[in-house]
């Protein structure tokens, strides 16, 4: 199969990522309530939070390198297995030690599902075909952020918040285990990885280099960091306005729905408006909403406020990979996919730890003030960025090809 051929493994990679993204989806406000239920306060939440990225940020560049040249589907059953498991043990855990323990081992099975299917849609996409096909890649995650919030809500709540919240991260393991049912030749061997010279890498330096990929890095880590940060703390926000755990859960299902249907429709905009305006203009309105958040507002324009934005957040991921993709060259595609994720778990590590000790500081509404002002500098970079030219997976070869761009052995 060439790139660009039949797309039934795509939808196949879909549901497994569905399945996957569901179960941690599930898990994360799960741990947060069952945190609270041990007597953790805002701050250790944040904590338990950030360490659930602290395993996958020393991972992502060393798989990504194996990935370049080796098999992409290895990744997807191995990570499926470390987020069955983490879930499972966070609900078994006593103590928020080892709640944050297996919340790091949730973060790695992640990390190994997320690179191993980037770099397979990567790989088994012409370049016509990409933006449409992460596009469409991405509703795997967005469907998982649709159901497990609602499922989460569903099973935590009552008078034994412990138990329940245990049961919800049982639930999600077994959930998690429901992908294998997808991965079963998932992966064209015919279409291998790129060839380098041997013992030859491309730089990591060279490749942060490249036009384009430090923004489109920066707008990836800002749009995550607020999905993560809205899954851990709207639960913390409920607890303090009197919202039901199952009404959290239909507020964050209803950001993921909304996050859906713009992925849907992305290839139209992208005719409309342009990678740029789209960009810059769904990242402003963005941090406008994640201000609001942090208003006293009634449940029903909160439900507003968060389907607005997840519609915005939704641009930012597949188009970010995208750029990554091309702005790479060819044989170190998925080192390239890997320093994206890295940027990504830097926020995830630094943004929870950042939003407990806000919210320890300021109360729970101010780590959505803090969002706001992330998501704003990250408008103001994709617009910046506007009009230059990328340095492009050619004009990389081309300079490794003249004895620019490589060197030998380890270069991180």
């Amino acid at each position: 199969m060439a790139p660009g051929g039949h797309r039934g493994w795509l939808l196949r990679l879909v549901i497994a990522f569905g399945c996957a993204q569901g179960a941690v989806s599930m898990a994360r406000p799960a741990v947060s309530y069952r945190a609270l239920a041990l007597g953790a306060d805002e701050r250790a939440v944040g904590v338990i939070a950030g360490v659930y990225a602290l395993l996958p940020l020393f991972a992502a560049v060393p798989l990504g390198r194996r990935t370049d040249h080796g098999r992409c589907a290895p990744l997807l059953p191995a990570g499926v297995v470390l987020i069955a498991g983490g879930c499972a043990l966070s609900g078994l855990a006593g103590s928020l030690w080892a709640m944050a323990l297996w919340s790091g081992v949730m973060g790695l099975g992640h990390l190994c599902f997320v690179i191993g299917a980037q770099s397979l849609v990567a790989r088994q996409s012409a370049p016509r075909e990409q933006d449409r096909n992460f596009g469409h890649f991405t509703i795997g995650a967005s469907l998982g952020q649709l159901v497990g919030p609602l499922a989460a809500g569903a099973l935590v709540g009552g008078p034994d918040l412990a138990h329940s919240s245990a049961l919800a991260l049982v639930t999600a393991g077994a959930g998690a285990a429901v992908a294998f049912t997808a991965l079963w030749r998932i992966e064209d061997r015919t279409a291998g990885p790129a060839r380098a010279p041997r013992g030859a890498r491309v730089p990591v330096a060279a490749i942060l280099r490249a036009r384009g990929v430090p923004a489109g890095m920066l707008i990836s880590l800002s749009v995550l960091s607020a999905t993560d940060i809205l899954t851990a703390y709207l639960p913390v926000v409920g607890e303090h306005r009197g919202i039901a755990p199952a009404v959290i859960g239909v507020l964050l299902a209803l950001r993921a729905g909304a996050t859906i249907a713009c992925r849907l429709v992305l290839t139209p905009l992208l005719r409309l408006l342009g990678r740029t305006a789209l960009l810059t203009g769904t990242c402003l309105l963005a941090a406008l909403l994640c201000a609001g958040v942090a208003l006293p507002v009634p449940v029903w324009a909160l439900g507003v406020m968060l389907a607005l934005l997840g519609f915005c957040l939704g641009v930012g991921q597949p188009l970010s990979m995208t750029t990554v993709v091309q702005a790479a060259p060819e044989e170190a595609r998925s080192t390239a996919l890997a320093l994206r994720l890295t940027g990504n778990r830097l926020g995830q590590v630094a943004a929870p730890a950042a939003a407990g000790l806000v919210a320890g500081l300021a109360g729970v509404a101010a780590p959505f003030l803090m969002l706001g002002g992330l998501l704003l500098a990250s408008s103001g970079v994709a617009l910046r960025s506007a009009g230059q030219p990328r340095e492009g997976a050619g004009r990389v070869a081309r300079k490794r090809r003249e004895g620019r761009g490589l060197r030998r052995t380890s270069d991180i």
